[in-house]
């Protein structure tokens, strides 16, 4: 029989089970430990997740183990999980909302240990609040290889007068959100990413790869410009991934970047669960602008100055 409890959450009954098996057997960190870095975490995090459809990513035994993907939210869900419908081709999906803190340890108990979210939020489907552009190293390129390509990206949108925001992906690379959190559709979105993607390979040819193949990537960083679509997830800042550690997608600073950059220390841009709950306390949130920052998306003859 699984060890079971309940945690009163803001009034809210909410059952957990087998708090001391262990997720991350490397560390020891354990279920409990999951649990309770998120109710910690929530003050910075569920203003991330608010009103967007959640797409669950379960390690029920841990990280070394099988996991899998759930796009339909639960039907054993608690009747206080939101829920968002989405139309797709082969039929409606139900996707789970994470919009406060029950429902943030309910799904933490199922063993969901990665948050991937949409760029978009419920109803407003087909328009993304960010643009976004994941940074993938090719072997032996590292998340340094990554800085040398977002520090372009920073100069590029500071040329056009738009803030950028670095996070780590808590893997090997990292990502760099542009806020627009104004008017603006996925086909727009996109094909600007593209551009620039194709852009810096042309520039940076060296360095980048804008195009799918994963042949290409060897050493190199793809710039991956399609995950500004309305059927892509990322990982959700100040998630946790499933690697031997605990570690957590994390937002950066533009110094951080550089720092590491001279000190050649990749390892200057790995935190785990213990030390994110340090820095948002010493911080606060630094990707606090991806909410709330009200930008527009230029248009794609904006680019032409890098050609």
């Amino acid at each position: 029989m699984a060890e079971q409890t309940q945690l009163d959450i803001n009034g809210v009954k909410v059952g957990v089970s087998n708090l001391n098996k262990i997720f991350y057997p490397k560390t020891g960190f354990t279920k409990g430990q999951v649990i309770d870095y998120y109710i910690r975490i929530s003050r910075y995090l569920l203003p991330h997740l608010h009103n967007r459809p959640i797409t669950l990513k379960r390690y029920p035994n841990g990280v070394e183990g099988l996991f899998f993907y759930e796009k339909q939210c639960p039907a054993s869900r608690p009747k206080w999980v939101k829920t968002t419908q989405v139309a797709k081709s082969d039929g409606v999906v139900n996707y789970c909302v994470m919009n406060d803190l029950p429902a943030l340890v309910w799904a933490a108990n199922l063993a969901d240990l990665e948050l991937h979210t949409f760029l978009h939020k419920a109803p407003a489907i087909e328009r993304p609040t960010a643009l976004a552009f994941d940074l993938d190293p090719g072997p032996p390129a590292d998340i340094l290889t990554c800085c040398h390509v977002a520090l372009r990206l920073k100069a590029i949108f500071d040329s056009l007068k738009l803030q950028i925001l670095p996070k780590t992906s808590g893997s090997k690379g990292m990502q760099v959100y542009v806020p627009l959190n104004t008017a603006v559709n996925y086909e727009k979105t996109k094909a600007f990413a593209h551009e620039l993607a194709q852009l810096l390979q042309r520039e940076m040819p060296d360095l980048v790869v804008s195009r799918m193949e994963k042949a290409l990537r060897k050493g190199k960083v793809f710039v991956d410009w399609s995950q500004n679509d309305d059927k892509k997830t990322t990982i959700n800042v100040y998630s946790l991934r499933a690697k031997e550690h605990p570690t957590v997608s994390t937002p950066i600073t533009w110094k951080e970047i550089e720092m590491a950059l001279k000190n050649k220390d990749a390892n200057a841009l790995t935190f785990e669960a213990s030390e994110v709950l340090k820095r948002v306390e010493r911080l606060g949130d630094l990707f606090a602008p991806v909410i709330t920052l009200k930008q527009k998306l230029p248009a794609i003859q904006a680019l032409s100055h890098l050609l």
